[in-house]
């Protein structure tokens, strides 16, 4: 049997902008999606923890270290530049995987700047 499972979340980011001219997608600091392992153009979750909304968009990279979570498109009508937000990504995994998964979480500052992981500091290099 394949369960879906949390695979890395970054908790409580600042939404930095919102752009609705913009193509549809969450733009983050490149630090941020390597701590949280996602890729370019992986599909993720948001949690507008200020509103209560969810949506689901892919995320682009953004500048290295600025603290970036710019929210695009359609979405940008779900989330505005203050809200905070949970961003999360999920996996299909069989039963034995899924029994001793952990997920990635990353926890940040009012800056998005990440206080604390429970992964260390592995920073995955294929995404640069």
């Amino acid at each position: 049997m394949q369960r879906m499972m949390l695979k890395s979340k970054i908790h409580r980011a600042t939404v930095t902008d919102a752009n609705v001219d913009y193509e549809g997608s969450v733009t983050l600091d490149q630090e941020l999606m390597e701590r949280a392992e996602i890729l370019p153009y992986e599909q993720v979750h948001i949690y507008n923890i200020t509103n209560g909304t969810r949506f689901q968009t892919y995320a682009i990279k953004g500048d290295r270290g600025k603290g970036e979570v710019c929210i695009n498109g359609a979405a940008a009508h779900l989330a505005k530049k203050g809200h905070i937000v949970i961003i999360a990504t999920y996996a299909s995994m069989e039963d034995v995987e899924a029994a001793n998964h952990q997920p990635i979480l990353v926890y940040v500052d009012e800056k998005n700047r990440i206080k604390t992981t429970n992964i260390g500091t592995v920073i995955k290099a294929w995404i640069s």
